[in-house]
This record gives structure tokens, C-alpha cells and sequence, in this order.
């Protein structure tokens, strides 16, 4: 194992965070079983008064689960050179065989920890606390999947040996490669840039039309998901190449260091924020017409839709002011 204080810092708050979710796991198993707003017994009223200080925890527990992913990739990143062979974060995580499954589990762990922060924000405006048993029931699907990450994680950093030499970006990342990432890499450029352009455009008109008429916020939300896909995989297939200006470089990682401004981290909280509060939209959809919730969820959906726009437009921006301002030109 490799010892740092980032290192160390991320696997006590994992432990932290999975303590912390085992006892909200529990408590949501009691919600599911004994939860009846209009009974006055002695066991409802313990469950109403635990449960705003429990949902508070979780909250702010949710919130460091989110954040530990750019701390997992930026302490990822900064270990590199430990490793021979290895040239960014990309090298670290082919170590051994637990990097990258720890990676998409914290990718999806923060989708999930968002879209309950979406559910919960909403369910603590009611007076009613009409999706007290939704967001548990959504809980306990996140609380496995946190438990899995911390015992991966761990099983990652303890396995981190500096004598073992590892593979570098351009190995994994390139077109000559096997695997996923190489495939996507050797993507043809034209019908990559029209996938982006055009999942983009209709994901911008069917958040407009439901800004201005309130319709079609699953189609919104869907296209939202689907733009998220869409722009990892164009991020590795063409711009990255604008960014490093080598046009055999495809690593979504190297964008994270220094060298190129750091460009990486805005980029990415930009996509994952857009994808949170696009996915976030259709979460809420079905439950627009409860009572205590129709004056409360369309305009948290509108703020919603408004915000996941704004930030896959930052991340357009961001990408063709890099490409018309590159040094690369590329044939299409």
C-alpha cells in the first residue's frame, strides 16, 4: 500500500460514510415497515422526530460521497508518478484490478447520491413527507452500492505496489489497443462529432420546450441521460485531441493536470451536475400530482432543467472555444 494523506483521508471517510449508511439503512427499513403518517402511536412519533435529523445526516453524508469522487481522481492522478509507466491517473488505475471498477462505482454512486438529494429536498418542503418512502426505498439501493465501493477502493489503494509497472494512457487509450476504451478512441470522427452535435441539439430543444410550455420532462429528462453517455464518449473519441493537440492522445485524464489548466475538473462537475439535475427532472415527474407536492415539484423541475442546460452549454462552450482556438485541425 501506498501512503498519503490523501490516500488515508479517503479511506476513513469511506469507512466513515458506510457506518454512517449501515445505520440510515436500518432506519429506512423501519420507514418501509412502520411508517403511517396518520397513526398517532408512540412508534410513528419516534420515527417523525428521527427522521429530519436522519434525512439531515444523510444529506451532508451524501454530499462527501459525491465529493470524494474528484478526490479519488485527483489523488489517483498525483500518485502517477510513483509508477512506472505510468503518465496520469489512467497508468494508476490499471495497477491492478480494482481502479476502474472503483471509478465507475463512484460515478454512479454520484448520480444516485444527487438524485436523492433531489428527492429529499423535495420531500422536506411537504408538510407531509409524501416521499419519505420513495427516497428510503432509493436508500437502500444506494447503501449496497456504497458498502461495495468502500471494499473496492480499499481492496485498490491496499494493492498499490510501486514495483509493479503499469501501462500509460497512450497504451490504453489508443486506437491500436483491445478493450472498451480503445474503441471507442478508433471511433470515426465525423459520426462522432454528429453524435454530440445532434444528441446536444435535441437535448437543448426538448429542455427549452419544457421550460417554456412545462410538457415533456421525461423526454428532457431522458435525452439529459443520454447526453451525459454521449459526451464521455466524445470527450475521448475527438476532444481531447483539441486539448492536448496531438492527434493520437484520447486520455480523459491527463485534462487534469496542470499542464492543461486543471480544464479537466470543471469539465467534468459540469457533466456530472448536468446529468444529476437532468436525471433529477424525470425522478420527480411522477409525483407532480400529489397534493402537498403540485405548488412545490414543477418549479424544482423547471430550476432543475434550467441548471442541467446551463452546464452542458458550459461544457459546449468550453469545448469549441478549445477546438476553434486549438493548434490541431483535424479532417472531418
Amino acid at each position: 500500500m501506498i501512503t498519503s494523506p490523501a490516500v488515508i483521508s479517503l479511506l476513513l471517510s469511506s469507512a466513515l460514510i458506510s457506518g454512517m449508511m449501515l445505520y440510515a439503512g436500518f432506519f429506512a427499513l423501519q420507514i418501509l415497515r412502520g411508517w403511517d403518517r396518520g397513526s398517532g402511536s408512540d412508534q410513528q412519533l419516534t420515527l417523525e422526530r428521527r427522521t429530519y435529523l436522519v434525512s439531515t445526516i444523510l444529506a451532508l453524508v451524501l454530499v462527501f460521497q459525491a465529493a470524494s469522487l474528484f478526490l479519488f481522481i485527483n489523488t489517483v492522478d498525483e500518485l502517477h508518478s510513483r509508477f512506472v509507466g505510468a503518465m496520469c491517473a489512467a497508468g494508476v488505475l490499471n495497477v491492478n484490478s480494482f481502479g476502474y471498477p472503483a471509478l465507475l462505482l463512484k460515478v454512479l454512486n454520484f448520480l444516485l447520491a444527487g438524485l436523492w438529494l433531489v428527492l429529499n429536498h423535495a420531500d422536506n418542503r411537504a408538510c407531509d413527507y409524501p416521499l419519505i418512502r420513495k427516497k428510503y426505498l432509493l436508500l437502500l439501493l444506494i447503501f449496497p452500492l456504497v458498502l461495495v465501493e468502500a471494499v473496492i477502493q480499499g481492496e485498490f489503494f491496499l494493492g498499490l505496489k510501486p514495483d509493479v509497472i503499469t501501462s500509460c494512457c497512450g497504451s490504453l487509450f489508443g486506437q491500436g489497443g483491445a478493450g472498451l476504451a480503445s474503441e471507442l478512441a478508433g471511433l470515426p470522427l465525423l459520426p462522432a462529432v454528429g453524435l454530440f452535435a445532434g444528441a446536444m441539439a435535441l437535448c437543448l430543444g426538448s429542455g427549452v420546450f419544457y421550460l417554456l410550455t412545462g410538457r415533456g420532462g421525461l423526454l428532457f429528462s431522458a435525452l439529459s441521460g443520454v447526453v451525459f453517455v454521449v459526451m464521455l464518449v466524445a470527450l475521448i473519441s475527438f476532444i481531447s485531441l483539441y486539448f492536448y493537440e496531438i492527434p493520437t492522445h484520447h486520455c480523459p485524464f491527463c485534462i487534469l493536470q496542470r499542464e492543461y489548466g486543471y480544464i479537466g475538473y470543471p469539465l467534468y462537475l459540469a457533466l456530472l451536475g448536468g446529468g444529476v439535475c437532468g436525471l433529477g427532472v424525470g425522478a420527480l415527474q411522477p409525483f407532480r400530482r400529489v397534493a402537498s407536492l403540485a405548488g412545490i415539484i414543477p418549479p424544482l423541475q423547471r430550476r432543475l432543467a434550467l441548471v442541467s442546460l446551463l452546464l452542458y452549454l458550459l461544457f459546449t462552450l468550453v469545448v469549441l472555444i478549445r477546438i476553434f482556438s486549438s493548434n490541431l485541425t483535424l479532417r472531418y
